[in-house]
This record gives C-alpha cells, sequence and structure tokens, in this order.
C-alpha cells in the first residue's frame, strides 16, 4: 500500500489560500448543521510545559483525518515554533491511509484562515485599519491572509518586543510598527489578537464602535481576550460545544459565560443566525481550532499533490 509523504514545503507550494478561504467556509457550514464527526481532543503533558493531541475527524466532502500536534511554549528560544504537527488522511470509504503530510504550516494558516473568515463575514465592508497585536508565527500568518479579505490602507503591528514588530511589519508596505497594543487597537477597523499571553492584550475601552475583534490565541491559565470586550460584544465562535469549555478543551477566556448567547460562525454562514446587525456593533470572533479546519485545508493539499504528481509515495 502506496502513501503520500508532502513536506512543509510541498504544503506550503500546494496550498491556495483564496481556496483555502472557501473550504474553511464549507467545513464551519458542515459544522454547525450536524454534517461532522469530531471526537474529542485527547491530550498527555509531556517535559517544558509541553503537550501532545490528538484532532481525528470526518466530514462529508472534506475527509477523514488526524491531526497530532505538540504545544511547547518555550520553543521560541530554541527558534522552534511553539506548534508543530503532523497530518494523516485516510480513504473515507476503505480505512485506507491516503497520506502523511506536514501540519505545522497548516495549522498556523488554517488558524489565521478563520480569523480572516470572520472578518470577511463580520467586519463593516469598509473597514480600512487593521491591528495585529502578535509577531510570531500567527501574527505573520494573520499578515499574510487577513488583507485578502478586506483592502486594508493601514496595517498596525504591536508585539513585546518593538524588534520582533518591526520585522514583521517590514514584510508589508501597508504595515508598520507601534509601541503598544493600545497604540494599535484604538481607531482601528478589524484587531486580530495572536499572541501567548496568560493575561489580556486588549481592554474594552481601547475598542472603537463598529471594529471587528479576532482572538486565537491559546495560553491558559488565562488567555489574551479581555473578558468585559468577550461579555459586551456580540460573540462568535467555532463551536458552542467546546468553545465554553474550560482549557485545554475550550477557551479560557469564555468559561462561565452563556454558550447560546454566542452563534458560530457556521451559522451565520448558513442564515440561521444573524452576523453584524448595525454599523456601530462591534463583534468578537474567538477561536479555539477545530478539527474540521484541518480536514478542510489537508483535503485541499492532498488532491492538489495528486492533481500535480507532488509529493514522494512510499510502502507502508
Amino acid at each position: 500500500m502506496k502513501v503520500l509523504m508532502l513536506s512543509q514545503a510541498d504544503v506550503r507550494e500546494l496550498l491556495d489560500l483564496d481556496r483555502l478561504l472557501d473550504a474553511l467556509e464549507e467545513g464551519f457550514r458542515a459544522l454547525s448543521s450536524g454534517r461532522v464527526d469530531i471526537a474529542p481532543r485527547a491530550a498527555v503533558n509531556a517535559e517544558a510545559q509541553g503537550f501532545l493531541q490528538s484532532m481525528p475527524g470526518y466530514a462529508a466532502g472534506l475527509g477523514l483525518g488526524v491531526k497530532l500536534v505538540t504545544g511547547f511554549p518555550e520553543n521560541h528560544l530554541l527558534g522552534l515554533p511553539s506548534h508543530q504537527a503532523l497530518i494523516a488522511l485516510f480513504d473515507p470509504a476503505t480505512g485506507s491511509p491516503l497520506a502523511v503530510m506536514d501540519g505545522t504550516r497548516i495549522t498556523a494558516i488554517r488558524t489565521a484562515g478563520a480569523a480572516a473568515l470572520s472578518a470577511r463575514h463580520l467586519a463593516r465592508k469598509d473597514a480600512r485599519v487593521l491591528a495585529i497585536l502578535g509577531a510570531g508565527v500567527q501574527g505573520h500568518a494573520h499578515l499574510e491572509i487577513l488583507p485578502r479579505v478586506r483592502d486594508s490602507e493601514e496595517i498596525r503591528i504591536a508585539s513585546r518586543t518593538a524588534e520582533s514588530a518591526q520585522r514583521l511589519a517590514e514584510l508589508d508596505p501597508r504595515a508598520h510598527a507601534v509601541a503598544n497594543g493600545e497604540a494599535a487597537v484604538r481607531g482601528a477597523d478589524v484587531v486580530a489578537l495572536c499572541t501567548s499571553s496568560v493575561v489580556p492584550v486588549i481592554q474594552r475601552s481601547w475598542v472603537s464602535p463598529g471594529t471587528h475583534v479576532s482572538s486565537v490565541g491559546f495560553a491558559p491559565p488565562g488567555g489574551e481576550l479581555d473578558r468585559e470586550l468577550a461579555e459586551s460584544a456580540t460573540l462568535f465562535i467555532e463551536s458552542r460545544a467546546v468553545a465554553f469549555q474550560p482549557a485545554p478543551v475550550g477557551c479560557a477566556e469564555l468559561v462561565g459565560m452563556d454558550a447560546e448567547q454566542a452563534a458560530e460562525l457556521g451559522e451565520v454562514l448558513l442564515g440561521t443566525r444573524p452576523g453584524r446587525r448595525s454599523r456601530g456593533e462591534i463583534t468578537v470572533y474567538k477561536s479555539m481550532g477545530h478539527a474540521v479546519e484541518d480536514l478542510a485545508a489537508a483535503g485541499l493539499v492532498y488532491r492538489a499533490a495528486v492533481a500535480k504528481g507532488a509529493g514522494a509515495a512510499f510502502e507502508l
């Protein structure tokens, strides 16, 4: 039995970002219409406060697969990403293994892609100022994909260090580094939080009416999203079944909130719940990450690889 092996370079070349956004939309629709079978994450702790998680899932039309992902928060000291992953895909009709591919790139760009998708459907159409808080792997991925959904005239970058903010800002002529999170957020139309902070990096008082805020950071026991902002804004999540559970399953910032007050992004796409309802409304999308996003991205990569003859096949 031959299995396709796809490297990180293969994944980067094969994954079309505009098609990814469309595939993520389909994934969220499937999730909110009950057309997926996703098992709860299983996790074990390792050295250096690290963990290994297993994220299996199936969705008709998207595929059958599992992601193994590690999270080691101190990896930046070694020049390594904090999250690294492998994804295995299987034939949903026979269970035969089809491919093993790098999941580090997929994890980064599908997470940023989901935030971009939230901006596509929840941010004001005339949003022009984008703020990105965090200049690590997710900061880079957000800068790569968010401008595809809104024509930003100004992009503000804030980070723990001025040097990292400046390095990220140099990748886009519209971007510039700012002194801190408050300077980035005040007056921005779209705010993307993508840090590893265990305390909020944003305050409700900084956020202007009509702003859309996305938050993808995961750093229990706290988190980057301000609770007052989450409670006062119109809240959107991936899955009510997951988002309000305690970490590491759910979002630490949302524990104890009423799950019914939040809409799933898939429900907005299906038209069963409203998105933005007024120009002055503040919208917040809080992401936990979901296996359906990995299936959507990995399926795109696999089909592109087969069509182009990419990757290397090996006998299992």
